[in-house]
This record gives C-alpha cells, structure tokens and sequence, in this order.
C-alpha cells in the first residue's frame, strides 16, 4: 500500500429512539450552544499519559486539546439515552476478533451456520461467519506501480510511464534515504550509549533524559538526539528495529525485490476480472496476527469497548465491527476494495471505514461502481485522506468520490486529514494531505492509542487512524438518528465542526504557514458534540 498505513518512523455523537424505531423525545438540545474554537490559547503543559491515551475524546475548549469532544457528548447528550446497533465495516488489513477489547462487539453472521462448508445465505461466501477475507494466505503485495510496470498491457501509454517515473524516484530515494538512516542507527546507538554512561543505566525514561545536565558538549549533544529519537513514542530498541525495517525496505527496493514477485498467484484468482469472485477464505485474521496491526489498531479506534478499565476507549458505544480483509502490505487491488465494500454493504454496515490508498488505480471504475452501489443502499463510507504530505487537489489518491479532483460522483463518501494533539500553529499533522477540494475535513491522526494483536494496545498515527476516528462518530450519529441518510452524516459531520481560522504549519515545514480554512473543503475539525445537536436539528425538519 503506497502511504495510508500508519506512519512509525519511515513517512514516520438527544433524541431516543424506542426498539421499535419510533422517535421519542427526551430533551430539547436548543438551548445548548455548539462548541467553537478558543483563540490565542494553547496548551503549554505536556499531555499526561492518561489525557494522551484518549486526547480524540477530550475538548477543545475545556482541555485545550483539539479531540472531538466525545467525553462531553457522551456524559451531556447521550447520557441515559439508547441508540439502535450500528454495523460498521472495516475493509483492511484484517482484525484480530479474539481480542479482549474487541471479541464482544465483533459481527456475526447470523445466516450461516459455523463449520458446516455450505453456504448457507447463499452470498457466495462459505461460512462468512465474522467477514471475508480477500486476501486468502497472502500478507505482502507489490505496489500498483510495480505491477503496472510488470503488466504494461492493462493501461495506456502514459500510465505506464508514470509508472515507470514512480519507480526511478523510488530507486533515488532509497538511496539517499539508506545512507541517512544508516547514519541515523550509528548516532542514536551511538547517543544512547553516552546517556547511558552519564545516567549509569542502559534503560532511562525520558524523564530522565531531560533531567540531564553537563559541561561535557558530547553528553549534552546526545541529550538532544535521544530526546528527538524518543520524541516518537518507541524505546530505543523498538526505534532501531524500526529504522532497520526501512534501510531493509530500501535495499528490497534498490535490488527490484518486488518486481520479481508475483505474490497473488497464490489467491488463485483473476485480478482483472471483476466477474471472478469465488475466491479468499472466512479467517478474516489472516495468517499471520502480527501482520494485522493496521486493521486491529483501525477497529479498535471505533469500536474497542468503552468504560470497561482496560486499553483505551472506542469512539462508538453500540457498534458491531464486520471484518472486511482486502489490505496487504502493499498496495491494495481495486478488485479487492470493490467486492470488499460490496460485500459490507451487503450484510447490513451503515459506516465503512476504508483506511487505505495509492496513486495509481487500473480499475478505478469497479471501485467507483462499488461507491455509487454503497450510496444506493445509503451506506457512508469514510476515507483516509493520505501521509504523504500532498496537496490531493493536484496529486492522485484513490479510492476517491471525483474521477476528475473537480466534481464529485457519488454524495457518500468523506475524506479524513489528520490532526496532531497540539493546538495552535502545529495542529495538523506534518504528514497529512490536504485539499481544499478533495479533503473534506480533519480529525485526530497523530498517537491514537488503541487495539493491536493478542491482546495488545499501542499508539500509531497517520490518516488511517483520523479516519476511523470519524467513522465511529458517524456510527453514533447513525445509532441514535438512524433516519438519517448517508449523505446528511456526511454534511452534518463537515458543517458542524470546530472551524480553526488561524494559520497552521503544513507538512511540518515552518516556512510553510497557511490558513486551516484552505487546507480542507469544510476548513473544520469534527467534533462529536456540536454533531449530534445538528443532528438533533435535522432529524426535525
């Protein structure tokens, strides 16, 4: 996948409604007033581990934070009131359902019988029990450019030069960037050692990194390069196996690794026609649990249980997550995302998260068909809008809802930025895209803590993690004003955000400085507060 997983080191929701379904009013939200950015304050204090762990639920106002004021809508609005279930779909890289956090809210099939090898709702699917998984065996995938590369037939002329372009830069970066994480190994191994010495520990906390002081110009050079090495969130293994992995990606790169692989070979069907479905398998797991740390972290942001004492929290309460595994590590195939989010749509979602992307797309039309079909069956899905730090108004990022960046095709898709934990001029994340006309609105991306495999909770960041962060509010929205179509979640999750009008750093370059109003179409962040009193709004006319 070319750049929406999350990012290490490398890019490094009132009114109730009855069973039944009939509206029953508890309380009036119009006296409540919507939540609107404070101007000229910003929070000094460093984030506490606990504030940290749920800063997307925090308030903007209250705690100075730029979170989605989930706590507030939940404790002020929702408190005592019950919502319909909502299924959300999460077409990734599979889930871990056996996870503590997340196996009682995973979807069931209710129409097939476990184990028997039948088809039992006649989908196609045998025994899709929790999901499908398109994938089958496979974990790693080439890119779409090298596989255009290798397949020269399937696009025109100047795709397949583009292709080519893609891949010479690919190949001059990763020689410059192997010699710089080269270097960066020797001075952080180099550094930890000389804070070691000074500290007599191998193992120090960053609390007491920044408590060293020194005459010695060395100790206090590593001071510095430890604590920017740190400033990511890892340990100092866990860092250089993380710069290891790349200067490991980059020599596969240099040696064309990939373009000797054809790893779908192994699914056994014809990625090329969209006719051939009967192919992957039910373990919506995978293989292998260590490679679904995307798809468990991206789930786990929705769904993961709230107020129950252990991880973190989800952003949804009454959710069910149906597992959708159609997202190697690679790039996806467009015949994977069209089946994967017909497929949800097919077995009831009303949210699909799509926390994926590339820059080139062959069969983008399947994938549009699927969008269009999903709007149909007033289906929202909401999309990551990139980490590559581009402006997507000019540069491709498929899935989109707008074959020409200009006018969109489809009024059910919501494309996410991401947001950093700090307020004021370093709020949107360094890597994130944007896009006054094909990014539609931010939410929190950077440090998102949340779910990962057998039982484990870490904090990743990129647009993959904004955008279920949006997809769980849309499921609230969806759960207690259930009459509400797709296209309205939409709009009221744009229109009633928090609008910053001051001036933000992009793509972490302080010489770049711009309006947060021209960075999306909506020039908001969401927020869950003032969408449900919007939603209280218009489920009224």
């Amino acid at each position: 996948m070319n750049s929406i997983k999350p990012i290490c080191f490398s890019a490094f929701a009132i009114l109730v409604l009855a069973g039944c379904g009939a509206q029953k009013q508890v309380s009036s939200f119009s006296s409540l007033t919507a939540i609107s950015a404070p101007l000229n304050v910003k929070k000094t204090a460093p984030l506490e581990e606990n504030e940290l762990k749920r800063w997307s639920h925090l308030d903007i106002v209250k705690d100075t934070i730029p979170g989605m004021s989930v706590d507030k809508a939940y404790t002020e609005l929702l408190k005592g009131r019950q919502g319909v279930k909502v299924i959300v779909g999460i077409v990734d890289s599979g889930v871990d359902i056996e996870h503590e956090d997340l196996k009682s809210v995973v979807w069931t099939n209710a129409k097939e019988i476990p184990g028997n090898g039948i088809d039992d709702d006649n989908n196609g699917y045998i025994d899709d029990i929790h999901g499908w998984n398109f994938l089958g065996d496979i974990t790693k995938e080439n890119l779409e450019y090298e596989r255009i590369i290798k397949n020269k037939d399937l696009v025109d002329e100047v795709t397949y030069l583009e292709a080519k372009k893609t891949n010479d830069d690919k190949i001059a970066e990763a020689n410059q960037g192997k010699v710089r994480l080269e270097q960066m190994i020797i001075a952080t191994t180099t550094a930890d050692e000389q804070i070691a010495k000074e500290l007599g520990k191998a193992i120090y906390t960053i609390e007491e990194l920044n408590a060293v002081e020194s005459k010695d110009a060395p100790v206090m050079e590593s001071k510095v390069v430890m604590q920017r090495m740190l400033s990511y969130g890892m340990s100092v293994v866990e860092l250089e196996d993380a710069i290891q992995g790349d200067i490991d990606g980059m020599i596969s790169v240099l040696n064309g690794d990939n373009l000797k692989q054809n790893y779908r070979e192994v699914v056994g069907d014809n990625p090329n026609d969209i006719n051939d479905t009967k192919y992957g398998n039910n373990n919506v797991m995978g293989p292998d649990k260590e490679k679904i740390l995307h798809g468990t972290h991206v789930a786990g942001i929705v769904a993961q249980v709230r107020n129950n004492n252990i991880g973190g929290d989800g952003i949804a309460n009454n959710v069910e997550i149906l597992t959708v595994r159609a997202v190697p590590d690679g790039d996806e195939y467009d015949k994977d995302i069209a089946l994967g989010i017909r497929y949800a749509v097919d077995n009831g979602a009303k949210v699909i998260n799509g926390s994926f992307g590339k820059s080139f797309s062959p069969h983008k039309q399947w994938v549009y068909d699927a969008i269009k079909y999903a709007e149909k069956k007033d289906v929202l899905i909401v999309h990551a809008a990139g980490n590559d730090a581009k402006d997507i108004d000019s540069f491709n990022n498929y899935p989109n809802d707008s074959d020409d960046k200009i006018t969109e095709f489809a009024d059910n898709m919501i494309t996410i930025g991401a947001l950093n934990f700090e307020y004021g001029d370093k709020v949107v994340a360094r890597f994130s895209n944007i896009g006054k006309v094909n990014v539609d609105v931010f939410a929190p991306g950077v440090k998102i803590y949340a779910t990962t495999p057998e039982n484990t909770y870490k904090y990743l960041q990129g647009t993959s993690m904004a955008s279920p962060n949006v997809a769980g509010v849309a499921a609230i929205i969806r759960s207690y004003y259930p009459k509400l179509s797709a296209s309205q979640v939409k709009h009221i999750l744009m229109d009633s955000g928090v609008l910053i009008s001051t001036d933000v750093i992009v793509g972490g370059n302080p010489k770049d400085s711009r309006s947060f109003t021209n960075l999306s179409k909506s020039g908001k962040i969401v927020n869950a507060y003032n969408a449900l009193l919007m939603a209280d709004k218009m489920s009224k006319k």
